[in-house]
């Protein structure tokens, strides 16, 4: 049996710091993908005076920033979007995470001061 070299073990240790480190990565893949059937419930309301909605939405667009969902202020779509740590921001509130969807469009609302909300050209080319 041949003796265990230095370059051996380097070499087996190397492989085994791989191996844990994608089990590693791929594990808040798993989390965040189980948080997917867990996507914040619509809403419609009044707030302020204005209508507020937001829904779970799939297609391009929304899948990159806004983590399948969209949010309206008085039907124009307020560009959401989800950090990792579970808040969301908006682009009007963009410093100031909150725990929902439903609270983001309420702080948007809140920043507004009744001035309409512009639509916002995340995809333009």
């Amino acid at each position: 049996m041949p003796e265990l070299s230095r370059r051996r073990a380097l070499t087996a240790a190397a492989a085994l710091a791989t191996a844990a480190g994608v089990q590693t990565v791929a594990a808040p893949g798993a989390t965040a993908a189980g948080r997917d059937h867990h996507a914040p419930a619509s809403f419609n309301e009044v707030y302020k005076g204005r209508r507020i909605q937001g829904r779970p939405v799939s297609g391009a667009g929304h899948e990159h920033h806004g983590a399948g969902y969209a949010v309206f202020v008085d039907g124009v779509e307020l560009h959401v979007m989800r950090n990792a740590d579970g808040t969301w921001i908006s682009v009007v509130s963009h410093y100031d995470p909150v725990p929902t969807p439903r609270a983001a469009a309420r702080a948007a609302v809140d920043e507004l001061q009744g001035a309409p909300l512009l639509p916002f050209p995340a995809n333009a080319n």
